[in-house]
């Protein structure tokens, strides 16, 4: 184990609703190994899987948000209403969505408060033929995919392509609005297991 982390299982759940959840997978398992930190994963398809399985952090992963809402409400799951009650038990708990998962943290649909405050847009980069990789300010390689666009943001700007707000956070809760997962660049999962730490 490295000296800089505590030498403790870290467990992350993953909300398989949609989306390359196997892409995160493969990138919070890259970031642990860089940083020399055991971690387990649990995925995530219902309201039973988070109860019977405590999680340290929650990767919310991109996907389509209506088909996301469908599934994590359906009677059968009910795994988003006990997602959304798991980051709201505790704002110091470590999230990590992207693209999508931005959309359900910034606008739940819930009747309760958003997770991150900020305004955000389905789609308002273009559709599936409007998809892009461009170097963000922050230095990130960022890769949008039927991106949503924030408006808004009262939350601290984590990350900017050509001065837009790509990237919110608040406390350990970071809301991306790109595919960091489909990139070589393991930097906001290691942020995700480095709140945990």
């Amino acid at each position: 184990m490295s000296e800089d982390w505590p030498a403790i299982m870290v467990v992350i759940g993953i909300a398989m609703l949609q989306g390359a959840r196997h892409a995160h997978i493969d990138a919070i398992q890259r970031a642990a190994t860089e940083m020399s930190m055991e971690i387990e994963i649990i995925e995530l398809r219902t309201m039973e899987d988070l109860e019977n399985n405590p999680i340290d952090a929650l990767m919310l992963p991109g996907g389509e948000s209506t088909v996301m809402r469908l599934r994590g409400n359906d009677a059968a799951s009910r795994l988003l209403p006990s997602l959304y009650a798991w980051m709201r038990e505790n704002d110091a708990r470590p999230v990590l969505a992207t693209c999508a998962g931005a959309i359900l943290m910034a606008d739940p649909q819930d009747g309760g408060e958003p997770l991150v405050d900020a305004e955000i847009d389905r789609n308002a980069f273009g559709g599936q033929a409007d998809s892009f990789e461009s170097d963000l300010d922050c230095g990130f390689p960022g890769v949008f995919i039927r991106a949503p666009r924030f408006g808004e943001v009262a939350d601290k700007v984590e990350c900017t392509l050509s001065g837009e707000v790509v990237g919110v956070r608040r406390g350990n809760r970071i809301a991306l609005t790109f595919h960091p997962e489909l990139s070589n660049d393991s930097r906001f999962h290691r942020m995700l297991l480095e709140a945990c730490a």
